[in-house]
């Protein structure tokens, strides 16, 4: 299929600003795959669709404050850093993104903080806007951390037109969150609630945790029109033995499984036997799911609202089909559904 395939007219007004006031009062579309039904539900109501036994994956990873802003030594030109990954930790080596890039160079120094409490020199070009920088810290790693987090602030999406507030710390970050490494939230865990995660327990849900650090990879645009020749940034995942006996007992004795998110479905497509069943493994995926493809895990998926022309949303086409999807969207358009990472749920059966 073409990039142009995946194209649609968005209102902006569509796309969510804030989360809504509880997190599972946001709507549900549901698609039935089998029937091409589809009906709008409330994200609380998802236990009408499933039974005793039946497991949900979820994705654990935890979102750190990687957005953070200082200025260039000499001139005192303001930058923004967000960073990506950390490459080695003794040396305090970063992948990030600069900008503007062009004036930031190999060698420079950048200062951030009111009294400059943290320095970083530039020591590498990556790509345009890509950069390794080294942070100047002789203190322990606990200290490096917590000024990381003062100075860092929650990494919302730019098309969340707002600065992020003590609200966001709590609200673009999973209930289940725990290991630290995404640089954006596994947004369909969003509408996932303690109180409602009890209330999935009681009726006999499981729970099963994997983990997958979303990182700008999952976003960055598609720039090429044969989908075939897209290369997915590779993402770091873990899956462990506990993980595949709770999913492959269920799939052994004929419940279901629903995978909470797309970042979800990639980790678990990237470890899997040939009876269809989940391995544990450890290690990076560049794995880009795009129609025609076959699921071997999951037979559900929750997942929110894309933009145009995105790997998420070409994975939901390639879960349920593309006409099927389609439509969903224009309904959901008509409907006035929220869109993306503060927004609605689609939960595909």
């Amino acid at each position: 299929m073409k990039l142009s395939q995946f194209k649609f007219d968005l209102p902006l007004n569509l796309i969510a600003q804030n989360p809504t006031k509880r997190r599972e009062d946001s709507r549900m579309m549901v698609i039935d795959r089998k029937t091409g039904n589809i009906e709008n539900r409330n994200f609380k109501d998802i236990l009408d669709y499933f039974d005793d036994k039946d497991v949900f994956v979820v994705n654990n990873t935890k979102v750190f404050p990687a957005r953070m802003y200082g200025r260039k030594e000499k001139t005192g030109a303001k930058i923004e850093v967000f960073l990506l990954r950390e490459l080695n930790k003794p040396n305090r080596l970063w992948d990030v993104i600069v900008d503007p890039a062009r004036k930031i160079r190999v060698g420079n120094k950048l200062y951030f903080g009111e009294n400059d409490e943290l320095v970083a020199e530039v020591i590498d070009n990556t790509t345009s806007r890509g950069r390794t920088i080294r942070f100047l810290w002789d203190e322990d790693e606990e200290s490096f951390k917590k000024m990381l987090e003062f100075l860092g602030e929650t990494p919302l999406p730019k098309y969340i037109k707002r600065k992020p507030d003590e609200e966001d710390k709590e609200r673009y970050q999973t209930v289940y969150a725990k290991y630290e490494g995404a640089v954006a939230a596994p947004t369909a865990g969003l509408h996932f609630s303690k109180e409602l995660i009890k209330r999935c327990e009681i009726k006999g849900v499981r729970f099963s945790e994997v983990t997958l650090h979303t990182g700008l990879g999952t976003f960055r645009p598609i720039e090429v029109e044969d989908l075939s020749k897209h290369k997915m940034d590779a993402e770091y995942y873990r899956i462990d033995e506990n993980a595949c006996k709770i999913v492959n007992k269920a799939k052994e004795t004929g419940h279901r499984i629903c995978s909470i998110g797309t970042t979800t479905m990639r980790a678990m497509e990237s470890s899997f036997t040939a009876q269809k069943l989940l391995k544990p493994s450890e290690g990076w995926t560049n794995t880009f799911i795009h129609p025609p493809y076959d699921f071997n895990v999951a037979d559900s998926l929750v997942t929110n609202f894309h933009l145009p022309k995105t790997s998420l949303l070409i994975m939901a086409c390639a879960f349920a089909g593309y006409d099927l999807i389609m439509e969903a969207y224009k309904r959901a358009i008509k409907d006035k559904y929220r869109f993306f990472s503060y927004g609605d749920a689609m939960l595909i059966l």
